[in-house]
């Protein structure tokens, strides 16, 4: 029986590759009112700028995902923008563009990495905090005002920031599900919010993509709320350091420093 060769993940450098790159990231968000998520000029210019646009290719030179890396403030390093190819989303890609960036990233003296992800994409977080074992502290309302492209709706978009630490040594545990009483509805009407042990859990739906679709009005019912509880939650010192299967993150008291 003949072994699929694994993905192999490298650094782009010419304008053909990211155009490649730039495609790709259309074919996940669609084309918004500016055209695509990130142009291929632009591109070219972050990588120029000791910054890195990475490329994941199947064994024929398919490819199946980007994403593109630059520089923060001394040390660290910021992510603007990583998509797997549509019908390869299940197949840890993510991870291996993930684990690209924080080798590169290690190789040049950059511990942190921080990038901003959907509050209500819970399948995003729960990989974010849990698989790669980033934390955020912080919530940004509005971030980009309302987006037009087909995955994030027309309500404000709303993002979290994810800080991950590079030198950490990998996943984290699984996060306990909350107490099974108490808690506050959410807006489909089931618990959301639970308080216990000193820590808090905030749920959020099944798959927001597809609400905003169906149920725009829900889904943007689950915007405020959710914005209301993580800004409360923040403020009093807590930090997201999980997100379980059933898409509860799980916030914790911050440690002091």
């Amino acid at each position: 029986m003949t072994t699929e060769p694994e993905p192999q993940a490298r650094a782009a450098h010419t304008m053909a590759q990211m155009r490649a790159a730039a495609e790709l990231f259309g074919a996940v968000w669609g084309r918004n009112d500016e055209g695509l998520p990130i142009g291929s000029e632009m591109l070219r210019s972050l990588a120029h700028a000791d910054g890195l646009v990475t490329l994941l290719h199947d064994g024929a030179g398919a490819l199946l995902g980007a994403a593109a890396l630059g520089r923060g403030a001394p040390g660290t390093a910021y992510s603007y923008i990583a998509a797997t190819a549509p019908g390869h989303e299940q197949r840890g890609l993510g991870l291996l563009l993930k684990l690209h960036q924080r080798q590169w990233c290690l190789e040049r003296g950059i511990h942190c990495m921080s990038w901003t992800f959907d509050p209500l994409v819970g399948r995003n977080a729960r990989f974010n905090l849990t698989k790669l074992g980033a934390a955020v502290d912080c919530y940004e309302p509005e971030f980009y005002g309302v987006m037009s492209d087909r995955i994030n709706g027309s309500d404000p978009a709303d993002r979290l920031v994810a800080r991950w630490v590079l030198t950490d040594p990998g996943p984290r545990a699984e996060p306990p599900e909350p107490p099974a009483v108490g808690g506050v509805a959410g807006p489909d009407g089931d618990p959301a919010h639970v308080l216990g042990d000193g820590a808090r859990w905030l749920r959020v739906p099944a798959d927001i993509v597809a609400l905003r679709r169906s149920d725009p009005a829900q889904a943007s019912a689950w915007r405020s709320t959710t914005r209301e509880w993580f800004t409360d939650a923040f403020a009093a010192g807590y930090v997201a350091v999980g997100v379980t299967r059933r898409g509860w993150y799980h916030l914790t008291v911050k440690e002091s420093s």
